[in-house]
């Protein structure tokens, strides 16, 4: 046997196992890493050199959860009433959003006319017309839908009308040639091409929906997150209020990989 031969028979070294990955896993463990090398270090810190009073390890927030939080039947109480506020304006906002988006982009004249005066309304700050809601709705729940509708509602109506202004016209004319109809027309060429649009709008809604319903809950409620998240900060009882916060983003990660699954089944027709 010469000393080339036993090169060629001579096993190939075993590939590292990061190198085997795919893609998608090498993402999800790089997220993962993160997330745990940040606990890691906000455990360490804020039990070396952290103010009990300000800051809470990830271990006590972890105990506060399941000793503070989920124990109590009125934070409970209040955890499903916030959500209940949340699908109820964000469920409202993106009928309103959507079926205004297509009154106003669905012709040049209410797009011309209409758009820049929504476009002025969604730069006001919202949170300086929360008087406004609590002297129309008062201080229940009505109030907090009313307040998140307003948040969420002008994203899906921006991106609805920019998803519609992206539309090839020959698409249209080629439509109206065929015979279709009014109807046929929004299902068949402008939903199917504004799709990509308007599921930007509903992530975008979510997220400005649970802001403004926790903001009327922060400023004009005694139930809700919103009350017992100001209540833990006054209190300087910072393990309760970050298991608050934690819930409120578990919320919001939820609901937004509803809208991601929702969108992945609805727009499999795009390959």
């Amino acid at each position: 046997m010469t000393l080339s031969d036993a090169n060629i028979r001579r096993p190939a070294p075993t590939p590292c196992p990061w190198l085997r990955l795919s893609g998608t896993a090498k993402v999800a463990w790089t997220q993962r890493f993160i997330v745990t090398a940040f606990l890691v270090i906000w455990e360490i810190w804020a039990r070396v050199g952290g103010d009990a009073e300000l800051i809470a390890p990830p271990s006590a927030i972890v105990r506060a959860l399941f000793a503070n939080i989920l124990s109590d039947p009125d934070i409970r109480a209040a955890i499903a009433l916030t959500l209940f506020e949340i699908v109820v304006a964000y469920v409202l906002a993106v009928l309103g959003g959507l079926a205004l988006g297509i009154a106003i982009g669905s012709s040049t004249i209410s797009r011309r006319a209409l758009y820049p005066i929504v476009l002025l309304l969604y730069a006001i700050p919202q949170v300086v017309l929360l008087p406004l809601f609590t002297l129309g709705f008062g201080i229940g729940p009505a109030a907090k839908i009313a307040f998140g509708f307003s948040h969420g509602i002008f994203p899906v109506l921006v991106n609805v009308v920019a998803g519609m202004q992206n539309i090839n016209p020959l698409y249209l004319k080629a439509a109206r040639a065929m015979g279709a109809g009014r109807a046929d027309i929004l299902r068949d060429v402008v939903f199917r091409h504004m799709v990509g649009s308007f599921f930007t709008g509903l992530r975008l809604a979510m997220t400005m929906t649970l802001l403004g319903v926790i903001l009327a809950e922060l400023y004009v409620s005694t139930a809700g997150v919103g009350y017992f998240t100001k209540l833990f900060a006054e209190t300087f009882d910072p393990a309760p209020l970050f298991a608050l916060i934690g819930t409120l983003a578990a919320m919001a990660i939820v609901l937004n990989v509803i809208v991601r699954t929702a969108e992945r089944r609805l727009t499999r027709w795009k390959g």
